[in-house]
């Protein structure tokens, strides 16, 4: 799959409002959710935000005022020693604050239409929070993120084709961005392929696996899927078609079966390692 670039928004702890309004009080988020709080590997002193012992890239906290954007701030440095921390100065009164941590790639953010989409979604997590400040708030709020991505894990039962190149994943409908004022996935993507390039190590191997992260509500939700494994000349040496997968936030989704060299049956599983599982075959 290409490296795609990543947009800066706004700039670590960019304010859009003054520093210190009058009538305010200066709030720390702690964020907590289905990642947790780590010494970070590589520098071995500074908190940071892993999911599934990915390191999160990215925290977004959007403030709104009686459906007016107030300010937002973008943390895109995860090496920072506030990274998953975010302060804010809050005004008096009734605040509704959306809280994104991700670690997905290619981020733009809309404010006018309040979307968030990514050229490659990852795992992303979100949190919309009503707040009510006045003179006497202690200006410490802890804000706990539910997952809001689902994945498609297809692993693959025969051995990976020496002459194969790239897999191929063509969901039917596929949404890379989520509307975090309504609380639902958005930027719907119709038969857009996925192509993810085979490594070299991975030639002959009885293991290999691939995946796709995308947005997801809690509702479970089904769209076809069609696979295939392709040589460098873009020779077409195997594929699948699944229909009606089930997506949901929070859960994996995995087919497991051959593809190289043929037209196979998958058979389906969804993975517990995010939330209760669902078994069936196509």
């Amino acid at each position: 799959m290409p490296v795609l670039a990543f947009v800066l928004l706004c700039g670590c702890n960019n304010h859009d409002e003054v520093e210190n309004p009058v009538g305010s009080v200066a709030y720390t988020f702690a964020l907590s959710g289905d990642f947790v709080q780590g010494e970070d590997r590589e520098f071995g002193t500074r908190a940071s935000l892993v999911a599934d012992d990915k390191n999160m890239t990215d925290v977004w906290v959007i403030d709104y005022m009686n459906g007016q954007l107030v300010q937002q701030v973008h943390q895109g440095d995860n090496t920072a020693d506030d990274f998953g921390s975010p302060s804010l100065n809050l005004a008096y009164g009734t605040h509704h604050i959306y809280f994104i941590v991700s670690r997905g790639q290619g981020a733009s953010l809309d404010t006018n239409n309040h979307l968030i989409t990514f050229s490659k979604p990852l795992d992303n997590f979100y949190k919309d929070l009503q707040l009510n400040v006045i003179v006497t708030s202690n200006g410490h709020q802890e804000v706990t993120l539910d997952r809001i991505s689902t994945k498609l894990k297809l692993s693959f039962t025969d051995a990976v084709a020496m002459n194969a190149s790239t897999i191929n994943i063509t969901p039917h409908t596929w949404y890379y961005g989520w509307d975090y004022v309504n609380g639902i996935p958005a930027d719907a993507h119709t038969d857009e392929t996925v192509e993810i390039t085979i490594p070299d190590s991975f030639l002959g191997s009885n293991s290999a696996s691939a995946s796709i992260y995308g947005f997801s509500g809690s509702d479970v939700w089904t769209t076809d899927v069609a696979v295939d494994c392709r040589t460098a000349e873009d020779v077409v040496i195997g594929s699948a078609v699944i229909s009606n997968a089930p997506f949901k936030a929070n859960r994996i989704t995995e087919y497991s079966g051959p593809l190289f060299g043929s037209s196979g049956a998958m058979s389906l599983s969804l993975s517990t390692v995010w939330d209760d599982s669902y078994e069936g075959v196509w």
